[in-house]
């Protein structure tokens, strides 16, 4: 509930297809920036540490990305914001590592 400056509470009401909707758009987002990061991580031959920090920076990069379309008016797009950063984290995560090892595999090993 958000309260007005008379003191009374206005109720927000969400669209439930529409931020499913916004949450599927967002991991896809993810899914893609995953696999594209996992594969210049992999080109570029960052390993141990360093690899997981460019994850990292990419995750946060997109996450700022997301907030400045959304603009001033977040709240109409999503629920909160903490939700765009965390949700699909791990899944992510595994695409990221997927397409880096394979990379990293193919171009500097090989």
């Amino acid at each position: 509930m958000q309260r007005t400056r008379s003191g009374a509470t206005d109720i927000i009401a969400y669209s439930e297809s529409a931020i499913r909707n916004n949450t599927s758009v967002v991991e896809y987002c993810r899914t893609s920036m995953a696999a594209i990061a996992g594969s210049a991580a992999g080109i570029l031959g960052l390993s141990g540490l360093m690899g997981f920090l460019f994850y990292f920076l990419s995750v946060l990069v997109l996450w700022l990305l997301v907030l400045k379309k959304s603009g001033t008016q977040w709240r109409k797009y999503f629920i909160s914001r903490q939700s765009l950063l965390t949700n699909s984290f791990m899944g992510a995560l595994c695409t990221y590592v997927l397409f880096w090892t394979f990379l990293y595999g193919m171009v500097h090993v090989y």
